[in-house]
């Protein structure tokens, strides 16, 4: 979707209301089932099962078999849900083919329609099951509570977000509000002035780069509001925004502000929990569209007639705000492209919690054991980062390493799996 806006800006077109509003559709589909996987896949086992637990038992499997097989049949059902939107509208689920410089490939029929608008109703109540299920074994755990809550976990930093004309939650279209560690509006823009406030810093030991707020400036990996760095992510969007577009998510956006002692939130695993919220947006605003009887109008592109150039297109993709900038010459072939991916807005974040939570949880006299190091590795995931797309490199499993100083500077203990 990044790509398709960014076409339509390249070719200087406007796709017509249907097709705008069939991406829209498609997207909010696209956010359900990415949102079910992690919750389930990844965030759920340290929860339902405990941070500490097994290795063999710490998974989809252990959560399944420890809240019943039903459930389970029920996360698979709703993500294949969202996944046959996805293919009946983009020709396939993964990597859809129905996105064209001016609008969509083609339109869908009203069965389509009747369809898309029962799984929408569906995939509601699931999401509501899925925030009962997180109150239940997570926010009535004061354990769990407090690990949430506490220091470790906990980063303040700027956060940024794609908002509509009200400052509400927008996955697909709006303008970029990014917001201070206070709360405070400090920038809103269109995507195509990121350059004017964003800017990437470069460390040798990388690939990847640094994004920082260019008005304030690399500072390096500090936190706080003279740190240029920023955070995307669901509860980056929710810092960002002043409430959800739909009823019943913005009841749960309260509640969690309320729960958590108002905005913004900087629990990193506080991520989690604004996931469930934005399923249940997603699942309510995929509705609205499915019963929007224009979703089904044939029109659903606009040819392009201008020289193609430049374009930016910006969407708020799972992991958080994604841009994609391409530069073509006259004949439409690509001369540059620029993208920052939401793992990219994250790095320095990401870098930063894991230090954190390393040094807080590990200390003289404590054991370093597997549930230790997983407790590491859960300031990590929960930025659901995509290393291999961010990177281009693929390891196919999680490496970690871990080396342990003590006060003098002297290796204490070496730990590492899958390097």
């Amino acid at each position: 979707m990044a790509s398709c806006k960014a076409t339509d800006a390249v070719y200087h077109v406007d796709p017509p209301p249907a097709a705008k509003k069939l991406r829209e559709l498609f997207y909010c589909a696209h956010m359900i089932h990415s949102h079910i996987a992690h919750f389930y896949a990844l965030a759920a086992p340290d929860f339902v099962m405990g941070p500490d637990s097994d290795p063999a038992q710490r998974n989809i499997l252990g959560v399944i078999a420890k809240v019943g097989i039903a459930v389970g049949g029920e996360v698979i059902k709703h993500r294949a849900f969202a996944q046959q939107i996805q293919a009946v509208i983009g020709g396939k689920a993964t990597h859809p083919v129905c996105g064209l410089p001016g609008g969509m490939s083609r339109p869908i029929t009203e069965e389509e329609r009747i369809d898309f608008e029962e799984k929408a109703k569906s995939c509601m109540e699931f999401a509501k099951f899925s925030l009962k299920l997180f109150e239940d074994v997570v926010l009535n755990n004061k354990e769990y509570l407090d690990l949430v809550t506490g220091d470790i976990y906990t980063m303040k930093s700027y956060y940024m977000g794609l908002v509509d004309a009200q400052n509400r939650v927008n996955f697909y279209d709006g303008d970029i509000r990014v917001v201070d560690p206070e709360g405070k509006e400090v920038a809103k823009f269109r995507p195509a002035q990121y350059l004017e406030y964003v800017a990437e810093h470069t460390e040798p030991w990388t690939y990847l780069k640094f994004p920082f707020l260019k008005k304030i400036g690399w500072k390096g990996f500090t936190e706080g509001k003279d740190s240029g760095v920023y955070r995307v992510s669901p509860l980056a969007r929710l810092n960002a925004a002043d409430g959800m577009a739909t009823p019943l998510a913005q009841a749960e956006y309260e509640k969690l502000f309320k729960t958590l002692g108002g905005k913004p939130v900087h629990a990193t695993l506080a991520f989690h929990w604004a996931r469930l919220v934005e399923l249940l947006y997603a699942s309510e605003r995929l509705l609205e569209m499915a019963q929007d009887r224009e979703v089904t109008e044939p029109v659903v592109r606009t040819i392009p007639t201008a020289t193609p150039d430049e374009g930016v297109g910006v969407v708020e993709a799972p992991r958080g705000t994604l841009i994609h900038h391409y530069q073509t010459d006259e004949k439409g072939m690509v001369r540059k492209v620029n993208l920052i991916v939401a793992t990219a807005h994250n790095y320095p974040a990401m870098n930063m919690s894991i230090k954190k939570a390393a040094q807080g949880l590990i200390k003289k006299g404590k054991e370093v054991n597997e549930g230790l190091l997983n407790m590491v590795e859960m300031a990590f995931r929960a930025y659901d980062p995509c290393m291999a797309c961010a990177t281009h490199t693929l390891p196919g499993q999680m490496p970690l390493e871990v080396t342990i100083y003590d006060c003098n500077g002297e290796l204490v203990k070496e730990l590492s799996r899958n390097i």
